[in-house]
């Protein structure tokens, strides 16, 4: 198994090389184009204790990563994240995903989040079964609400409530 540990400003051009293979072969990401090292660094400078982003090493390597972003930045939506997950095509379909997604899912609770929120492109079967077998409940289904690859993609809703681990 990996390392699962918090990512650090030189773990960026890794975690930028996952997300834009993503980008250019998948439609895990609605973005068209590759992003940039700084825009990357960005987004990363963006996150905090709250919002933290993990990687997974094998061999010192980043494999894949997670991150736990801002809903909104509206106020009220403070305690919602959204939670992402890549992982690198040769480590694909090893549980590095469900690895990454329990230490992010520890991660929120600490912070204090109350609700997570992921959105699966339709067809990432993979995904929504990993979602449902840690917890998360479907919550509805935004009908071709984006165009990748010549054609329309439905995407899905799906919500943790941390007070479902709660007795």
């Amino acid at each position: 198994m990996p390392t699962i540990r918090p990512a650090e400003i030189q773990d960026i051009p890794q975690i930028t090389e996952i997300y834009n293979e993503a980008v250019l072969n998948t439609v895990a990401t609605f973005d068209t184009e590759p992003r940039t090292l700084e825009d990357r660094k960005n987004w990363f400078l963006d996150h905090d204790e709250s919002h933290p982003v993990l990687v997974a090493a094998v061999e010192g390597n980043v494999v894949g990563w997670a991150a736990l972003s801002r809903w909104s930045e509206r106020a009220a939506y403070d305690a919602s994240a959204e939670l992402s997950v890549y992982i690198a095509p040769d480590f694909r379909n090893r549980r590095i995903g469900r690895a990454l997604m329990e230490s992010v899912i520890g991660a929120g609770r600490d912070a204090g989040l109350h609700t997570l929120i992921s959105r699966i492109s339709a067809g990432n079967e993979v995904s929504i079964y990993m979602h449902e077998s840690m917890g998360f409940d479907k919550i509805g289904v935004m009908k071709e609400v984006g165009r990748k690859f010549g054609r329309w993609i439905d995407v899905h809703l799906f919500q943790f409530m941390y007070r479902q681990l709660q007795p």
